[in-house]
């Protein structure tokens, strides 16, 4: 056991959560030993009560309460046995490559960091993406496991900070690509509601799962968080099925599925908010479209578009389809050339 320590934020460690910073100096720590320390003061920051979400800064200094002594880490296949076929499959992940960062084209099914059930995902097979390096690349975003597309990652600390401000700014942008059920119009247009987590923790994934409020109740609904979404009907197949663009406008959990199930056009694949039993006939509400059509989610983060945070230049990364939708796509005769580069270039002007 140690004794209480002050510990100094080093260059380069700043601009990131306490908790996160917590647990990369005492791998020992968890979650809930964390919050609890901060509700009851036992840790501080720069003399004063700090939260997990307190962002900590270069040089501030940290009270740590007496913890216990870190074990000796056990083999993490994870960080240092990533096998063969999973070093092969991340780095063909590979979009874009520099001595800052990395852009892969994530797969759908794989975590973007791993959970209590989820020993497989994209931060430890990073560990395959060092291409030289002696730290891996860390995440500085996340897309959900079954989202596919563009996902960033850093090579140095500098850079990390630099995309994450960036991206906690908005100055960013993110086209989604989606096949939803119905044809949502008008055909150019926005959502704006609200999100707030679902209560409960029954087997619809409340609790994991955003629940939309009105805009004009989110001042007396306790958690609520406005959202932004804007949205282009790029192609359609009659009235069963459309081929979407989104763009997120603020970046909330679950926002792009939430908002288009709560427009009454769900995400195909989409089992939490659609419904995964049931079929769109064209007139009626659910997230499969039936026949050859894939069960899949079918969301995919199409491009991404940000300054370099060396060269100070725009970059825009682009994903192809994953598999899945690929063959949707096919099976419908839309090709991925048919998109505008930028649906959203009128909403911008």
């Amino acid at each position: 056991m140690t004794g209480v320590q002050t510990v100094t934020v080093g260059p380069g460690e700043g601009d990131q959560r306490l908790d996160r910073w917590l647990k990369r100096r005492f791998p020992q720590l968890t979650q809930g030993r964390i919050e609890k320390a901060c509700r009851k003061g036992e840790i501080r920051v720069d003399g004063g009560r700090a939260k997990p979400a307190t962002r900590v800064e270069d040089g501030q200094s940290v009270r740590v309460p007496p913890l216990p002594d870190a074990p000796a880490p056990p083999p993490d296949p994870d960080r240092h046995g990533v096998s063969d076929a999973d070093a092969e499959m991340i780095r063909a992940s590979v979009l874009y490559r520099d001595d800052t960062l990395i852009a892969i084209n994530k797969p759908p099914g794989l975590p973007t960091q791993g959970g209590s059930k989820q020993t497989r995902h994209v931060d430890g097979l990073a560990e395959a993406l060092k291409f030289g390096l002696d730290e891996k690349p860390r995440l500085v975003h996340r897309l959900d496991k079954d989202t596919s597309g563009v996902l960033l990652l850093a090579r140095t600390t500098q850079a990390a900070q630099a995309l994450t401000a960036a991206i906690r700014h908005k100055e960013t942008r993110k086209i989604y690509w989606a096949l939803v059920a119905g044809v949502p119009t008008p055909y150019l247009g926005e959502i704006k509601a609200a999100l707030v987590k679902a209560g409960g923790h029954g087997k619809g994934g409340e609790g994991e799962k955003m629940r939309v409020v009105d805009p004009d109740l989110v001042d007396e609904t306790p958690g609520a968080k406005r959202a932004h979404t804007l949205y282009a009907t790029l192609y359609r197949v009659a009235g069963r099925a459309s081929w979407v663009a989104m763009e997120p406008v603020t970046g909330r959990t679950h926002q792009l599925r939430a908002h288009m199930a709560a427009i009454g056009h769900p995400i195909v694949g989409d089992g939490k908010y659609g419904g995964s039993g049931q079929e769109n006939q064209g007139d009626g509400w659910g997230a499969q479209v039936g026949g050859i059509i894939s069960r899949k989610l079918h969301l995919h983060a199409r491009s991404m578009t940000f300054l370099h945070p060396a060269t100070k230049k725009p970059v825009t990364v682009t994903a192809p389809l994953p598999d899945h939708m690929a063959q949707t796509w096919d099976t419908f005769g839309w090709t991925e050339d048919l998109a505008a580069d930028d649906p959203f270039e009128e909403l911008h002007r």
